[in-house]
């Protein structure tokens, strides 16, 4: 009877260990309207992100925490992700439940963030209770970053096996991969839409009043309104996407242990996570290293914009500050409807994303991205300096040239996020499949390329 390879000989000649996926060899492919409704997910949780990005930073600060210290809240989801996603994605691989690999963590990951966005559009009435008031809020900050942090941890959770799904689906098939991908983009599109559209409507407390409080005045009202639709789009969303994913369950024999050292037995294997996630770098091809690299340089540049966009449009072009006059809150609601157009440019792109790639190559357009990427940031330097050196700051509103060429960056802006958000996953997808590497830890690999740059 002939000995078994070892995982590491299999991978080594390009095999996949992964013995039992969601796609078996000789299923049939697919269908594209499949792969469109399982990528649904994204829309309802990057509508939740595009409130978070939008509002939280201006929000943090009303309740009374410093602008230099609201970037230190944000370490929180780097922290998580490089954590959470890899050790997710590789429970995800293991995961024997009868509901499938991927679709358990989808529901979880989606009823943590709607704990975590009820408990920060409620953290100014939770401070209220523990005794808070207008001047002083210590509360409401505690319970805003207890939110804040449950909610990163619950976006890694969930993202990572929606992407990997997707690769499941598609196996081997690089341009359905390829379609697939684009498909999850073009969903964070439409969920930045509408998110972006919801952070920068003013008049929420008027259309849900109850959420005027005491503790919770106008602005306060208006996010929690917010959040209370993406507990409905995520909630849809949801649903719609797991009643469409048609999972096989793995079974026990079939639980793969790619990498790890020879002589590890079985029961050993369960517990050499990270030895497993970091010993697979050693099997990585030089084209595995690009992607990786890239995809850090690249994230390098957007978590800053990602995380002060608004605030950027409220402090420099609007002349504002928080807590201070009217200016600084109308340049961060035109900032989250620059989003809102930054997200239809991003949407038309990932329609177009697989002609792109077909004709030119991926490799290609992502490099042409990134150059658009550049000058977009030094267009918004430039953009700074000539509102600083202009008489309006302070006294009024900024200038409609002004306010025009920040929305026109920013609509601009919306072509490299969506090559972001689409090719490097694609990319690393099918190029992770010869080395026998889980979809969901490949996942997780990819994502440490995006956090450790924004620690």
């Amino acid at each position: 009877m002939p000995i078994p390879d070892s995982d590491r000989q299999r991978a080594a000649r390009g095999k996949n260990p992964m013995s039992s996926s969601v796609r078996p060899a000789g299923r049939a492919r697919v269908p594209l309207r499949q792969l469109f409704r399982v990528a649904s997910v994204a829309c309802g949780i990057q509508f939740g992100w595009a409130l978070q990005l939008s509002l939280l930073t201006p929000y943090v600060q009303e309740l009374g925490i410093p602008h230099q210290w609201a970037s230190i809240i944000w370490l929180c989801g780097p922290l998580s992700g490089l954590l959470v996603q890899p050790l997710v994605g590789h429970m995800s691989d293991r995961c024997t439940s009868k509901f499938g690999r991927r679709r358990p963590f989808i529901v979880a990951g989606a009823i943590l963030i709607v704990v975590a966005v009820l408990i920060i559009g409620h953290s100014a009435d939770i401070g209220w209770l523990f005794g808070d008031n207008k001047s002083s809020r210590p509360g409401a900050v505690l319970a805003f970053v207890f939110g804040f942090w449950i909610l990163d941890v619950a976006n890694n959770t969930t993202q990572g096996p929606c992407r990997a799904l997707l690769a499941d689906l598609t196996g081997k098939d690089h341009r359905r991969t390829r379609v697939a991908n684009a498909y999850f983009s073009l969903f964070m599109a439409v969920g930045n839409v509408l998110g972006f559209a919801t952070g920068s409507y003013s008049g929420w407390y008027k259309i849900l009043p109850f959420t005027m409080t005491d503790a919770c005045d106008v602005d306060c009202a208006n996010l929690k309104s917010a959040f209370f639709l993406d507990i409905i789009f995520i909630a849809i969303s949801t649903y719609l996407s797991v009643l469409a994913a048609k999972e096989v369950p793995l079974g026990s024999r079939d639980r793969s242990t790619p990498f790890l050292e020879e002589g590890l037995e079985g029961g050993q294997a369960e517990e050499a996570f990270l030895w497993e996630l970091f010993g697979t770098f050693r099997y990585f091809s030089a084209p595995i290293w690009i992607v990786l690299s890239v995809t850090a340089l690249n994230w390098i540049g957007w978590f800053p914009f990602l995380l002060f966009d608004t605030d950027w449009m409220g402090r420099e072009i609007y002349g504002g500050q928080p807590n201070e006059g009217d200016n600084y809150n109308a340049g961060v609601r035109m900032g989250a409807f620059g989003l809102m157009l930054n997200s239809v440019v991003l949407g038309i792109t990932s329609v177009l994303m697989e002609k792109l790639c077909s004709k030119w190559g991926a490799g290609f357009i992502w490099g042409v991205s990134n150059i658009l990427m550049a000058l977009c940031f030094l267009a918004m330097l430039v953009l700074s300096y000539v509102a600083n050196h202009l008489d309006y700051i302070g006294h009024g509103l900024p200038p409609i040239g002004i306010v025009i060429g920040a929305l026109v960056i920013f609509s601009f802006l919306g072509i490299p996020l969506a090559i972001t958000y689409s090719v490097p996953y694609a990319l690393i997808s099918s190029r992770i499949e010869s080395l026998g590497l889980g979809q969901g830890l490949s996942m997780g690999v990819l994502n440490l390329a995006i956090v450790i740059p924004q620690e």
